[in-house]
């Protein structure tokens, strides 16, 4: 047996096609017995007998065999191309319709499971565009009133408009959260690769976080040439310096430092590295693997009890989307790091700017 997707494949073997016809080989041997039994009651000799059983026997075992290799050819092609298939409804096109009933049944079966299942996810991609569209709007609206809210802290502040301020920067950088996250996860995602000013990206990051940092005596330094650009996409790359210095803060990082340089500029490997540098409290050794799946908050998020687990999928989610690397190194009471790396490769412009 072989298994695809969990699910057990019988194999194809002349033993299992055998064993399959039992009851067929049982009803050959009793006719076989029956002719050799009366042959000789009708007056023919035992050496005609025994020609007229092998006669039988013969032609039986031809047809058997030329059965067996024309349906083996085909449900080995079968599991072979099942073993591969990303996609029910590529089946009809990938497997051949065979010449036999009982393959032509499988295969009609197959054809008809591809159709329902690509009806299926198309209802599913619609249901999720729409679902996302949702959450779009309501983000969008919701803005309104946290505008709202700050224009009001503006106009009368008092000893508590700090704190308010403060809150409401963190019930802004949520909407956000959700916002991204319903975008990274669209089929048709909503981006646009330009040539964006690394320190400029860096210091807006802080800005929108500015009170929290302060707050948590979180003191950011910027190590990046003033002309350096790489191609991303700005709102994105903002978004995701934003999860990076918010994670610093509320690991207890007081120094959040920013470095940029180039590598191999000029070659077809050149690109250009973007450092985030804390000296927080750190990660774990055993949780490091895991810190960019979707949910995981590992010992340090338990502790500080307010972690999602969705800061850095989402950093991990964008730059996928966007064709960047990220990488992250850490270690406990010493801090973090976190490496973006951005190809210098142009075609990702061109590519993003076609969509």
């Amino acid at each position: 047996m072989t298994e695809h997707g969990g699910i057990e494949v019988p194999a194809f073997t002349p033993g299992s096609y055998v064993r399959d016809r039992g009851f067929a080989l049982a009803a050959f041997v009793v006719c076989l017995a029956g002719v050799a039994f009366m042959l000789p009651v009708l007056g023919v000799s035992g050496h005609g007998t025994l020609l007229v059983a092998d006669f039988i026997t013969l032609c039986a075992l031809t047809a058997g065999i030329v059965d067996y290799r024309r349906k083996a050819a085909w449900y080995r092609e079968l599991a072979s191309l099942t073993a591969s298939l990303r996609r029910a409804s590529a089946f009809a096109s990938l497997v051949g319709e065979p010449e036999f009933l009982e393959g032509r049944i499988a295969y009609a079966a197959g054809a008809a499971t591809g159709q329902l299942s690509a009806r299926e996810v198309d209802g599913l991609a619609a249901d999720e565009e729409a679902y996302r569209r949702y959450i779009e709007l309501w983000i969008h609206e919701i803005k309104t009133p946290i505008a709202a809210m700050r224009l009001m802290l503006a106009a009368g502040p008092t000893v508590e408009s700090g704190k308010l301020a403060r809150e409401l920067e963190r019930v802004e950088s949520q909407v956000d959260q959700a916002l991204y996250y319903a975008r990274s996860t669209s089929l048709t995602q909503d981006y646009a690769i330009r040539e964006v000013n690394v320190a400029d990206a860096c210091r807006e990051a802080c800005k929108r976080n500015v009170r929290f940092l302060v707050e948590r005596g979180c003191t950011p330094a910027f190590d990046i040439p003033e002309g350096l650009t790489v191609l991303a996409d700005e709102p994105w790359l903002v978004f995701m310096l934003g999860q990076l210095a918010a994670n610093a803060a509320k690991y207890d990082a007081t120094t959040l430092t920013f470095a940029a340089w180039e590598e191999e500029a000029g070659t077809p490997r050149g690109r250009t590295v973007l450092e985030v540098r804390d000296n927080g409290c750190g990660i774990p050794a055993k949780d490091v693997p895991r810190v960019f799946e979707r949910g995981f908050t590992g010992d340090v998020g338990r502790a500080h009890g307010s972690a999602t687990g969705m800061g850095l999928y989402l950093v991990a989610s964008l730059c996928a989307a966007m064709g960047l690397h990220v990488g992250l190194a850490s270690e406990e009471d010493a801090g973090t790091r976190v490496i973006l790396t951005f190809p210098h490769d142009r075609t990702r412009k061109e590519l993003a700017g076609s969509r």
